[in-house]
């Protein structure tokens, strides 16, 4: 039996373990991508395991998130990884330069590699023909030290693309037909692995677009192959020595097959606030709209801002919309300025934003109070956007540029004469903002502002603890409602004691003080809990918060591992019914922990109700000396 893609790149990366579905297996890691807002973690981290120099073979650290410069919080953060990449021999891309993903991309992505990212969206690199996961910070920073990256060996699950996308039809409504039909919980333990004659038929862009919001899946990644296209695409970034061919074998075996036939593909849209809360536009046809953005790293590369531009080309955009362009780089932002795509928009009324991930992170353009945004981005959780009250919808370029003119959902195939043009000829190559590792990196001293403050230390298992409930949540909690995004907070992210005041403030405005109040605390969660961005200050936060264990009937995979990380205990219900039996402020006693974390079981008493029941703790050996430990910082330095 032949292998697969994900196989192929898996084993010629193996360290340990064996590709059978479950088992933990330990892979090499090739590059590294941080970006601003979890990579100031990521080097003191690293400064903290003591090495002088990176043993990747390439790394880099992006701004892109915390580009709104209101105060000094931000540009010191800058200046400080900017440093942290001289002193320890990363490539620095400067504000300004654009979205980590979609310059990865462009600049620096190989197929066949493996690229670790302290990024949700790092799979984006899967359409390049690499195994590109999003982690924690600390899993970054220990790749780059050197040591492997660990993980269950996912399932993998084929998708056979048949037929050609038709007229005003895009990859961002493939992935949200797959997202309608496996749910932003159905790809938890699998990596999606794209074949079939349709592929010939997507650009490089086209398949970043599907692997990036594969992250929205829960899924490991997400990967394509690298063939004639992806040589095309290097070749014109000017990178084709870069190129290697990957296949799966004709045989391969699949756990499952989806079949898409992309004939058959219509405009859909995510709607509010999750983005497996798909249905076709054309069910939307004439809801009001008031705000429209087409940018992030999930839709703004050359072609996608210039099928937008033919939309508005000579049309002027509806007098109640504000329509927005966030260009996804520096090299997106030149081309389309070469090829006539941003004078046709600006022309139609279209404001320019900053090639950064802005309004996506709440960072700038946020709608109205109740206002209908369409947004061409990958989340559209409650808030997120920067207003509570807000109904954020994700969309294809197509669907954004058209409703844009009309001021109300439209389905583009509704237009005319439209043809959709490449203008990847355009491609401007410019580095100019990317600065190299230093070769004098010993003698360069690392540049610390005041809001930069020391990382909180973790605490080694007790055997017996008795903490109480601080919050009991739903089903699919994100990221963003533990460690909320957007341009007040996301400044924090280098000062976990300020940064913690935050901790659940959508959910529970009490928790800070509920969490201080109690000696320990416990999270109760329903499925899924924790889905959603990489961000490991929704576990390090909690931490600092003295949180010592969640209880959740199941996890999203890179929140699971960040609990463990830095010593939070991630236990899952051993009878889901146990669930409905536990109220906030129940206090709660763990009973023989490191028995339980041996054998898998742990043992609770709900002191307050008067009942017992278990707990399961189903942990790799790594995992378990872990949280022994106290954390993978205290591992490593031991």
């Amino acid at each position: 039996m032949g292998l697969s893609l994900t196989e192929k790149l898996i084993s010629s990366h193996l360290i340990s373990g064996r590709m059978l579905p479950g088992e933990e297996i330990a892979i090499k890691i090739d590059q590294t991508l941080t970006q601003d807002a979890t990579g100031t973690l990521v080097y003191l981290q690293f400064a903290a395991i003591g090495l002088p120099k990176i043993k990747t073979e390439l790394s880099v650290s992006y701004v892109d998130h915390n580009t709104s410069q209101e105060d000094y919080k931000n540009m010191d953060d800058h200046l400080f990884l900017q440093s942290a990449a001289a002193k320890f021999g990363l490539y620095f891309s400067k504000p300004g330069n654009g979205i980590c993903h979609q310059i990865h991309l462009e600049r620096f992505g190989i197929p066949t590699k493996t690229l670790l990212g302290s990024d949700s969206h790092t799979p984006t690199g899967g359409g390049l023909g690499m195994l590109a996961i999003g982690a924690g910070g600390l899993d970054v920073a220990a790749a780059m030290a050197g040591y492997p990256f660990y993980l269950k060996m996912p399932e993998v699950i084929g998708v056979k693309l048949t037929g050609r996308l038709k007229m005003m039809c895009s990859a961002k409504d493939i992935i949200l037909t797959i997202l309608k039909m496996e749910t932003v919980k159905g790809g938890v333990g699998k990596i999606y692995e794209y074949f079939g004659p349709g592929v010939k038929y997507l650009s490089v862009p086209e398949r970043a677009t599907i692997t990036n919001m594969g992250a929205e899946l829960g899924a490991t990644t997400s990967v394509f192959p690298s063939d004639e296209i992806t040589k095309k695409y290097l070749e014109l970034q000017r990178r084709s020595h870069c190129w290697q061919p990957l296949q799966a074998d004709p045989d391969a075996h699949y756990s499952r097959i989806i079949e898409l036939d992309l004939e058959e593909i219509v405009p859909m849209a995510a709607q509010p606030h999750s983005p497996d809360n798909v249905i076709c536009v054309q069910e939307l046809s004439g809801q009001k709209v008031d705000q429209i953005v087409i940018g992030s790293c999930t839709n703004s590369s050359l072609n996608d801002l210039g099928i937008a531009a033919d939309i508005l080309a000579g049309k002027t955009i509806h007098p109640h919309v504000s329509l927005g362009i966030a260009p996804a780089s520096r090299q997106v932002l030149l081309s389309a300025m070469k090829a006539g795509i941003m004078q046709k928009l600006i022309a139609s009324g279209a404001r320019l934003l900053e090639t950064a991930c802005g309004p996506c992170i709440g960072m700038g353009f946020a709608p109205c109070t109740q206002g209908i945004s369409l947004r061409t981005f990958n989340r559209n959780f409650k808030g997120r956007s920067g207003t509570q009250d807000a109904g954020v919808y994700l969309v294809s370029p197509e669907t954004a540029a058209a409703s844009s003119i009309y001021g109300e959902f439209v389905d583009p195939r509704r237009l005319q004469g439209i043809k959709k043009t490449d203008y990847s000829k355009y491609i401007t190559i410019d580095d100019s903002l990317i600065i190299p590792p230093s070769a004098r990196g010993e003698e360069i001293e690392l540049r610390y502002g005041p809001n930069i403050k020391p990382l909180p230390a973790g605490y080694p298992l007790k055997d017996n603890l008795e903490a109480k409930i601080i919050i009991k949540t739903s089903d699919n909690i994100t990221t963003d409602h533990i460690m909320p995004a957007g341009a007040k907070i996301l400044p924090l992210r280098s000062n976990i004691p300020e940064i913690a005041k935050h901790v659940f403030e959508q959910v529970d405005p009490n928790f800070y003080q509920k969490a201080l109040a109690a000696d320990a605390g416990v999270i109760v969660g329903g499925e899924n809990y924790g889905q959603g961005s990489s961000r490991e200050h929704a576990a390090l936060a909690p931490m600092y918060l003295n949180i010592k264990v969640v209880l959740a009937k199941s996890f999203a995979r890179i929140h699971k591992a960040n609990l463990i990380n830095f010593g939070i205990m991630p236990l899952e219900f051993a009878n889901p019914t146990d669930y409905n039996r536990l109220n906030e402020g129940d206090s709660l006693y763990f009973r023989d922990l490191k028995e339980g974390l041996n054998s898998g079981i742990i043992k609770i008493e709900n002191r307050s109700q008067g009942f017992s029941f278990q707990a399961r703790c189903e942990l790799s050996e790594r995992f378990k000396a872990i949280l022994a430990k106290g954390g993978l910082l205290a591992m490593l330095k031991a």
